[in-house]
């Protein structure tokens, strides 16, 4: 038996900054991690900060390898009918993004919470949920020892194929959820960028998107079929389908030795509340996002800068005011992420049962609206940048 103030199941960027916010605060907490440390610092996922989220890692001491090597964007650019279009963020809302890889947030976080002398612990099998009594209890086998740990609250930072949702009593959560018909096919390239800026492409074969992680290391993306897996796309069929659909006259996708290569499914889904009793979801163990709108890792380190704050004030006062109106809050927040993501995905991919093309004909109105109003370009610049 051991006993700590929060236990937070998952090291992921929500896990690892809850644990670093609270101890800024003077709170304890334990973090346990399915995976190895290794795999949690080097998978590739998310890398576009808006403007609040790089204000918060700053804020919590966070900003030193961020500020010198994340690259800022000033806006991006949308792709269509063999032209393209430039949504100037900067010049409609004031402000840009950051690209700042999600791994890279991960490998501070755990340097900051190992120069801490934190209770960081990975490869633990076996975590469960007692959620039964007044107060939650989680029990693990911790450096191979069976571990009770008690605590007074637990934070679900354990992903969609967690254990803490499923921990929660039958009715006490309603999950709301949208399979999209189509996957994305993501390689990581060791290449520098073929453009400044992030583009996003749609082409009648469908979606594609080029991204960046660094001056030297590219990020694309094609749209494909939901059950096609990595052998179905060799490496010249990707380069073939991305020299495609991003083609444009006078410019020319740098390519390079792949790094990696995944297929990713689509869907959008919420979990209202985000609470049960003293356990508390946050990041995607609450809610996914379609990646089109970059909604996800900003979602989830909003989620857990606001469980923090409210955790402190509970320390400090007793008061749960603001632990109460926590899912409330941050729902409102996630509903308009997801909307966003919605709007993106539907605007930008290929659907396969759009009968005699009419949706597609829609997805181009809309572009020509989105693309040649201030006011429409504004409203996504405005989306686009959590503003």
């Amino acid at each position: 038996m051991t006993r700590t103030q929060v236990a937070i199941v998952g090291a992921g960027p929500a896990g690892l900054l809850l644990s670093h916010l609270l101890h800024r605060e003077g709170i304890d907490s334990i973090v346990l991690e399915q995976r190895s440390r290794a795999y949690a610092e080097q998978r590739v996922r998310a890398g576009v900060l808006e403007p609040g989220t790089v204000e918060i890692l700053r804020t919590a001491g966070l900003g030193e390898r961020l500020d010198r090597e994340g690259l800022i964007h000033d806006g991006f650019e949308i792709r269509f009918d063999h032209h393209r279009h430039r949504i100037g963020l900067t010049e409609l809302t004031g402000q840009g993004i950051t690209i700042y890889g999600q791994q890279e947030v991960v490998k501070d976080l755990i340097a900051a919470r190992t120069r801490a002398g934190a209770a960081l612990h990975f490869e633990v099998p076996d975590v469960a949920l007692d959620l039964s009594a007044e107060r939650p209890s989680v029990r693990a086998t911790v450096a191979g020892v069976p571990t009770t740990i008690d605590c007074d609250f637990v934070a679900g930072c354990d992903g969609f194929h967690g254990i803490c949702r499923d921990a929660v009593p039958p009715g006490a959560i309603r999950c709301f959820e949208r399979t999209y018909p189509f996957g994305w096919v993501g390689i990581l390239v060791a290449a520098p960028p073929s453009s400044d800026e992030l583009i996003y492409a749609r082409h009648e074969r469908g979606f594609a998107l080029h991204s960046m992680r660094s001056p030297t290391v590219t990020r694309l993306y094609v749209q494909c079929e939901p059950n096609d897996s990595v052998e179905d796309w060799p490496d010249q069929r990707i380069w073939d389908e991305l020299h495609l659909r991003l083609a444009l006259p006078g410019w020319q996708l740098n390519e390079g030795p792949m790094i990696e290569k995944s297929v990713t499914g689509m869907r959008s889904f919420v979990a209202e509340p985000m609470r049960c009793g003293r356990l508390f979801l946050a990041g995607d163990s609450a809610h996914i996002v379609p990646p089109t709108g970059a909604k996800g890792l900003n979602l989830a380190l909003g989620d857990v800068s606001l469980l923090a704050a409210a955790m402190v004030e509970w320390y400090r006062t007793g008061s749960s005011r603001e632990l109460d109106h926590y899912s409330e809050r941050r729902l409102a927040r996630v509903w308009r992420a997801e909307d966003f993501s919605f709007q993106m995905t539907t605007l930008l991919h290929r659907f396969p049962e759009d009968h005699a093309g009419f949706d597609a004909r829609l997805q181009l109105a809309r572009l020509h609206t989105l693309t040649r109003s201030r006011a429409a370009s504004t409203v996504l610049a405005e989306e686009y940048t959590g503003l």
